[in-house]
């Protein structure tokens, strides 16, 4: 059987939520990281949002469903977000702006990070 996400309030209700849609990528980050998403004024996500136009979910069990509008704009998010659990705040920032201005795609467009 094919699992299925769904998202659900606390008295288990769909009110509006309900089942996501096709597509995206369901990935595993540290509780650590989930608290710093979860944040009211995240800084990861409002960084995020300067990059590509997404959908996120976060769950409190480190499990983490991203969702673009292309399968690679996917995948960059999917990275960029299991990397910023080691990375502090200038790096991240620098990693992202890196990303923004295209500097990180090799010819198969790729993402690829160095950061010194």
């Amino acid at each position: 059987m094919e699992p299925e996400l769904v998202c659900i309030d606390s008295s288990g209700r769909a009110n509006g939520m309900g089942v996501f849609g096709p597509g995206g990528l369901l990935f595993r980050v540290s509780l650590g990281l989930v608290r710093r998403l979860l944040a009211p004024h995240s800084d990861i996500r409002s960084d995020l949002d300067q990059l590509f136009p997404c959908e996120l979910v976060v769950g409190v069990n480190g499990r983490v469903w991203v969702k673009s509008s292309s399968i690679q704009q996917t995948l960059i998010l999917a990275n960029l977000l299991q990397s910023c659990d080691t990375m502090t705040a200038p790096q991240r920032q620098e990693l992202f702006k890196r990303v923004k201005q295209g500097a990180l795609k090799t010819p198969h467009n790729l993402l690829v990070w160095t950061l010194s």
